[in-house]
C-alpha cells in the first residue's frame, strides 16, 4: 500500500522484509536513519531472529559483515562517504571471498573540503572493487532494488551495493509502496550459503594465492560479476510478478522514441531531468533520457541499443575523476555508436542543486551543438578566473582560497 514515508525508513523496512540475520553498522551521515530503524526493530523483536551488532568503525562494520556472511548468515550493512573509504580494504575482501553481502551507500561527497551533501564520489571511488552497483533514481526504486539486491547477491554469490542519494532521497518523504512480507517471501527464498565456515569441519578461506593461480581467481570473479547483466532483468521480472508492479532492470529509457539528443544519468537527478525533457519536448526539441540502474558491471550492450538512434549524447556525472572528467561519461563513451558526439557534464557536486532550469539551458546548448566535450553545470566562472589567476603562470602570485 502506498504511503508517505521517509526514504531511509522505507529502505529499512525493505531490508527488514528480506529477513537479514546480522545487521551491523557504524553511524555516518546520511545513512544513520536506516540502521537506527533496523536496530529499533531488532530491539523490539519485530525483526527476529536477527543480531544487531554495534561496532567501533566502518572498517569493523564490513569486517563483521564478512564474518557473518562467511558463517552462513544473511548479512547487511550501510555506510557513506569517508566511511566507505575507511572500509575499502574489507570491501575488496568481501568481493574476493564471493560473499553475498548487501550494503546501502547513502551517497555523499568526499572531502577535503568537508562536505556532508550528496554526490557520487564515494561509490565511484570503489566502483571496481568487485561489487555489483545499483543506483536508485527515487525512493520507490531504492525499496525495490534492495529486495532484488539480496536475491542477486545470493544467486551469484557476489556482494551488492545499493546506491541511494544522500538527503535527496534518504531524507525525502514521498509516496512509496513497500511490499508486504508474503510478497517478499515468495520472491526471496531463505538464505542457503554456498560456503559456510563450520567449526566441526574447519577450512581456511582467503588464504595466500600465488602467481600460479591468482589470475584464474580474478577471472572467475569477473565471470561471476558479468552474469549479473543476464540475471538482473530476470530478477526484475520475477520481482514485478511477485509485488504486482515493475521495478529494476539494467537501464530505464524515458521518451527515447524519435530522440535525436539522449541524456544519460543515474540517481535522483533523473526525476528533474525527465521534467526538463517534458518541457523541451513540448517546445519541439527531440530529447530523451536513459537512466543507468546497474552501473557495475556496466551494461554496454543495453546502453548501446538505447543510444542506437541518437545523433548526440549528453552524460550527467555527479562525481569527478580529477584531471579527467566524469566516470559515467567514460563508460558511456565505450557504448555510444561510433562517431556520435558525446558531451560530459559535471553537475551537482557536494550537493549543489541540479535544477530544471539549469538542465534546460545545458540541453538547449547541446541540441545546437554548442556544448563542449566536458562542461560544468552552473560553474561560478568569476570565482574560477580569480583563483586561476593566482596559480603559477597567472597574474597573481597569491594563490589559494583566501587570497585577496
Amino acid at each position: 500500500m502506498r504511503e508517505q514515508i521517509e526514504g531511509s525508513q522505507a529502505v529499512a523496512r525493505a531490508v527488514a522484509l528480506c529477513r537479514p540475520q546480522v545487521v551491523c553498522a557504524y553511524p555516518i551521515t546520511p545513512q544513520t536513519h536506516i540502521v537506527e530503524a533496523l536496530g529499533a526493530r531488532v530491539k523490539e523483536g519485530s525483526l527476529a531472529p536477527c543480531q544487531f551488532i554495534n561496532v567501533e568503525s566502518e572498517f569493523a562494520a564490513m569486517s563483521v559483515s564478512i564474518g557473518a556472511s562467511a558463517g552462513g548468515s544473511r548479512a547487511y550493512t550501510a555506510t557513506a562517504s569517508q566511511g566507505l573509504l575507511f572500509m575499502a580494504e574489507a570491501v575488496y575482501n568481501a568481493s574476493g571471498l564471493g560473499l553475498p553481502i548487501v550494503m546501502t551507500v547513502a551517497n555523499r561527497a568526499i572531502g577535503a573540503p568537508i562536505n556532508i551533501w550528496n554526490d557520487h564520489s564515494d561509490s565511484m571511488a570503489l566502483r571496481d572493487a568487485g561489487w555489483v552497483q545499483l543506483f536508485a533514481a527515487d525512493n520507490q526504486s531504492a525499496v525495490d532494488l534492495h529486495i532484488q539486491a539480496f536475491r542477486l547477491a545470493e544467486e551469484l554469490s557476489v556482494p551488492v551495493m545499493v546506491c541511494v542519494d544522500g538527503f535527496s532521497l534518504t531524507h525525502a518523504v514521498e509516496g512509496i509502496d513497500v511490499p508486504d512480507q508474503e510478497s517478499v517471501d515468495s520472491f526471496l527464498p531463505p538464505f542457503v550459503p554456498r560456503q559456510r565456515l563450520d567449526p566441526d569441519e574447519p577450512v581456511t578461506i582467503g588464504a595466500m594465492v600465488g602467481p600460479e593461480a591468482f589470475t584464474e581467481v580474478r577471472y572467475l570473479a569477473h565471470a561471476r560479476m558479468r552474469r549479473a547483466l543476464d540475471l538482473m532483468p530476470v530478477i526484475a521480472a520475477e520481482f514485478a510478478a511477485a509485488v504486482g508492479r515493475g521495478g529494476g532492470g539494467l537501464v530505464e529509457p524515458y521518451r527515447l522514441e524519435g530522440a535525436d539528443l539522449v541524456v544519460v544519468a543515474q540517481g535522483s537527478v533523473i526525476g528533474t531531468l525527465c521534467d526538463a525533457i517534458d518541457e523541451l519536448r513540448d517546445e519541439g526539441i527531440s530529447v530523451g533520457a536513459l537512466a543507468v540502474t546497474v552501473y557495475r558491471p556496466f551494461p554496454v550492450d543495453a546502453v548501446r541499443a538505447a543510444l542506437a538512434g541518437a545523433r548526440r549524447v549528453v552524460v550527467i556525472d555527479r562525481a569527478l575523476a580529477t584531471g579527467e572528467g566524469g566516470f559515467l561519461a567514460a563508460d558511456v563513451r565505450r557504448a555510444a555508436p561510433a562517431g556520435t558526439p558525446l558531451h560530459g557534464v559535471i553537475a551537482g557536486l557536494g550537493g549543489r542543486p541540479v535544477t530544471r532550469a539549469s538542465l534546460r539551458r545545458c540541453l538547449e546548448e547541446a541540441s545546437r551543438g554548442l556544448l563542449g566535450e566536458l562542461a560544468w553545470l552552473d560553474l561560478d566562472t568569476t570565482l574560477i578566473e580569480k583563483e586561476l589567476a593566482g596559480l603559477p603562470g597567472g597574474t597573481d602570485v597569491h594563490a589559494g582560497p583566501h587570497a585577496g
